[in-house]
């Protein structure tokens, strides 16, 4: 697999001094508050697209987080066996397990983060809709905050040491880019294990019509 020179870099970010700025999605005014400069590259191991209009989104009025998106880096994309992990997104969390020990034990923590990502722009939130698992994506934009007028703020995790709840990463994102969206090995070997399982259904329904089970 040919991987991006920066997927070998773990996320760079520069604090800044950027006022906070009115922006309006879906009918809904949202103030963002910039806190740092953020440019990422990773690949997707798992995503969760929002549209504002299910659960505590819709509660929130939230339609400026277009989607959260898993990603790892460095030895976790490159090194790491990760077709011994399973991973899957929660609502605003992401999430995985392996009963490989081995796997376990070479997976960094650090070299993983949940992306809640905002955007205004239609043509950066068609590109965020197109993600598959195992593109290999850079974006860049604002880590910050965010929220509606006196209502509820969203905040930020500024490190990538940090687990549970406020451990994500909120970015404002001005520029999203799919690197890479070719079969990966892990796509292609996912996609010959679903195979495999529906031939094996298949063949034992017809053995068992055949009287042989």
């Amino acid at each position: 697999m040919n991987w991006h020179p920066n997927i070998a870099n773990e996320p760079v970010q520069k604090k800044v001094k950027t006022k906070s700025f009115a922006i309006s999605q879906g009918g809904v005014n949202y103030t963002v508050q910039p806190l740092y400069e953020y440019d990422l590259t990773g690949m997707v191991v798992s995503f969760n697209h929002h549209n504002g209009n299910n659960s505590l989104h819709k509660r929130w009025n939230d339609h400026l987080n277009v989607a959260d998106v898993c990603v790892v880096w460095q030895d976790n994309a490159k090194i790491v066996d990760l077709n011994a992990f399973k991973f899957w997104n929660g609502e605003f969390t992401c999430n995985y397990r392996t009963k490989d020990l081995i796997a376990y034990q070479a997976f960094h923590k650090n070299q993983l983060s949940n992306n809640h990502l905002l955007a205004d722009s239609d043509d950066i939130r068609d590109e965020i809709k197109r993600i598959k698992i195992g593109d290999q994506i850079r974006f860049k934009g604002w880590l910050s905050e965010y929220g509606q007028g006196n209502g509820p703020r969203r905040g930020t995790s500024t490190v990538r040491t940090d687990t549970g709840d406020g451990a994500c990463e909120t970015i404002y994102v001005k520029d999203f880019r799919i690197i890479d969206s070719m079969s990966t090995i892990w796509r292609t070997t996912l996609t010959i294990s679903l195979i495999l399982v529906i031939i094996t259904g298949l063949f034992w329904t017809v053995q068992v019509a055949r009287g042989k089970f």
